[in-house]
């Protein structure tokens, strides 16, 4: 079982944070049933509380479903196990944080795609940003989550209520290094729109160029 850390999606300076927060230690402490079960991967205590009538929809104090609870920890045969249980696979924790976007912010793929396997969907709009998975996963550089979104047909050019794209973050929350320009050309070559201007009027583009990075501007800039 591997322990999540506190994940913060800082979206610029003048934007409040918030967080995408895994159970803390204390937290956990207080678990029992089915969330204890999810977060320590025990799937045959999973499918003993199922039997036993246990909630397999049951909120923790953040809103948290034991499904919520088995993805921060990493656990993907107790997603597995809860889902075939009949856990709703696009609850919202209280964040407006689904399990797909948990694990693209987590950079954890693998997890990320079980969890569409088992009917999460790749499009929901998620978070305090109203932004989606694909938008998550531009701004932070996780480039093997980005092409998995996309060829899960998630929408390449949902607008944030920052008024961004996945296009617009992967530009003005990147570093400008090789990842984030890995998710760019993974986003430009599935046909996202890199027309697709902030409030300001600024387009992808134009903030390449202002930043100095000059792959992504080239990038940017090469029609295919």
């Amino acid at each position: 079982m591997r322990q999540l850390p506190l994940i913060v999606l800082f979206v610029g300076l003048a934007a409040p944070v918030w967080a995408q927060t895994a159970p803390s230690a204390r937290e956990v402490a207080t678990y029992d049933g089915l969330f204890l079960a999810a977060h320590e991967g025990d799937i045959a205590e999973i499918e003993r509380l199922v039997v036993e009538g246990a909630d397999i929809d049951a909120r923790d104090s953040r809103g948290r479903t034991p499904a919520h609870v088995a993805a921060f920890a990493s656990e993907d045969e107790a997603l597995r196990a809860l889902a075939e249980a009949g856990a709703d696979m696009n609850a919202f924790e209280h964040q407006a944080y689904d399990v797909v976007t948990i694990a693209a912010v987590a950079d954890d793929p693998d997890l990320m795609s079980l969890a569409i396997e088992l009917g999460n969907d790749p499009g929901l709009v998620t978070s305090p940003y109203l932004g989606t998975a694909l938008i998550a996963a531009a701004h932070l550089g996780h480039a093997e989550v980005v092409r998995r979104l996309i060829d899960a047909g998630a929408p390449l050019d949902h607008i944030n209520n920052l008024h961004w794209t996945a296009v617009m973050e992967a530009v003005v929350l990147g570093d400008g290094g090789p990842d984030h320009q890995a998710v760019l050309d993974a986003l430009l070559t599935a046909g996202a729109d890199r027309s697709l201007a902030d409030r300001d009027g600024v387009t992808a583009l134009q903030h390449a160029e202002a930043r100095g990075f000059t792959e992504m501007s080239e990038r940017l800039r090469r029609e295919d």
